[in-house]
């Protein structure tokens, strides 16, 4: 009797093909709870998937995770998983070769989300246009989040880390399950009227049914309408709510919503410094400006003084009598020096020198001068001045020479 012999991978080839060829196996989606959950250092994710009665082997591999996961998946987690069934043909073992992997029941809330996203960004809340600046220096930050959840210990540990002296109001609200929402809503009403710097709204990672509270539309509408910049801070880095659209700003985690609201305190107070010796130096240059332009107008109000004036023209007027008695005296040299040149031209012509000489002039009857025979006549009476006297006579006889 011949048999037909094949060898381990013709069986598990064989196998393969059965599978592939399945229409069924090649496109499903099956539920259960996740275990032996491991994300491996390439990017693949390992894990079993259970029931109550049987369990399967899954692999998610690291090109499919971008859009086929949209949480951090772990061990307990109820999920629907949507691939195809084949066989590892090395181990000769068959596994669910996942294409997507879902939070059970996050399908309808992913449409319901989808569905407020929708309406909400025509209604314009997401415009940002509304979008409320936020303040570079904030001292007064509240915080609306659970008390006892590591969020807030992340964000007060970061706040203080950046600025010591920031002031951090928290109001402890519930942030998962029935209640959450209007908890929030409440929290972020009561910080708003407190005249707030910024406003942080969040929590920690979960699944979408956790974080669901962040979706719910009176929630965004309180954001919307707040009159304090509100920073949203809800899950981790891949987490997306609709409190993310609406707020003003969205942070990734909470960390990075301290990051955001607070500024670095020490770079701020390095900063006044320089700002404190720019305005010194240029305070002190101003003064030393001033006192310049002080001293100039001193000068010259000593200048304009009275008391200089008269000084001054004192001075120019002793100058003056200097050099006008200089000119005077000048003066007075050129008419002495004439008058002793007149004097001798005068002492030349003295009839008292002619006299002293030997002669003597006439004179008429009147004291007149007579230097002609025309002004007398015979009988006038007449007077002979010599040196020593005068001698006086009546004219008996005129000839001419």
């Amino acid at each position: 009797m011949n048999k037909n012999i094949y060898s381990v991978t013709q069986v598990n080839t064989y196998i393969e093909r059965m599978f592939s060829d399945d229409f069924m196996l090649g496109n499903l989606s099956l539920t259960g709870e996740v275990s032996n959950c491991k994300y491996n250092h390439t990017g693949h994710i390992y894990f079993t998937l259970k029931d109550e009665k049987s369990a399967i082997s899954c692999v998610m591999f690291a090109g499919k995770r971008a859009q086929g996961l949209k949480f951090t998946m772990k061990d307990g987690d109820k999920v629907v998983v949507t691939g195809y069934v084949g066989v590892y043909s090395p181990q000769g073992k068959y596994q669910v070769y996942a294409n997507q992997i879902e939070l059970a029941g996050v399908g309808d809330l992913y449409q319901r989300f989808e569905a407020l996203k929708q309406e909400l960004a025509d209604s314009g809340m997401f415009d940002s246009m509304y979008k409320k600046p936020l303040p570079s220096h904030a001292m007064k930050i509240g915080v609306v989040t659970a008390p006892t959840g590591a969020a807030v210990h992340d964000i007060i540990r970061v706040s203080k880390t950046r600025n010591p002296f920031v002031q951090i109001i928290l109001y402890p609200a519930q942030v998962q399950g029935e209640g959450a929402a209007p908890s929030i809503i409440s929290g972020i009403n009561c910080l708003d009227s407190m005249g707030l710097d910024v406003i942080i709204v969040g929590r920690g990672g979960g699944s979408i049914e956790d974080l669901w509270a962040f979706n719910e539309e009176e929630v965004a509408r309180a954001i919307f309408h707040a009159q304090t910049p509100i920073i949203s801070a809800v899950g981790h880095e891949t987490d997306v709510t609709i409190a993310d659209f609406v707020a003003d700003r969205r942070a990734a985690t909470p960390s990075q919503a301290a990051e955001i609201a607070n500024f670095v305190y020490q770079d701020f107070a390095n900063q006044l410094e320089r700002y404190s010796d720019k305005l010194n130096r240029a305070l002190d240059y101003k003064i030393d400006t001033i006192v310049e332009r002080l001293n100039n107008y001193k000068l010259r109000l000593q200048l304009l003084r009275p008391e200089n004036k008269i000084k001054a023209n004192e001075e120019k007027l002793s100058q003056l009598a200097v050099r006008l008695a200089s000119l005077m005296q000048a003066k007075l040299d050129r008419y002495e020096s004439r008058l002793v040149a007149l004097s001798g031209r005068l002492d030349g012509l003295s009839p008292a020198k002619k006299l002293a000489a030997g002669f003597g002039y006439v004179t008429d009857s009147k004291g007149g001068r007579v230097d002609s025979i025309e002004q007398l006549k015979v009988g006038d009476s007449f007077s002979v001045r010599i040196k020593d006297g005068s001698i006086d006579g009546a004219i008996t006889n005129l000839s001419n020479i």
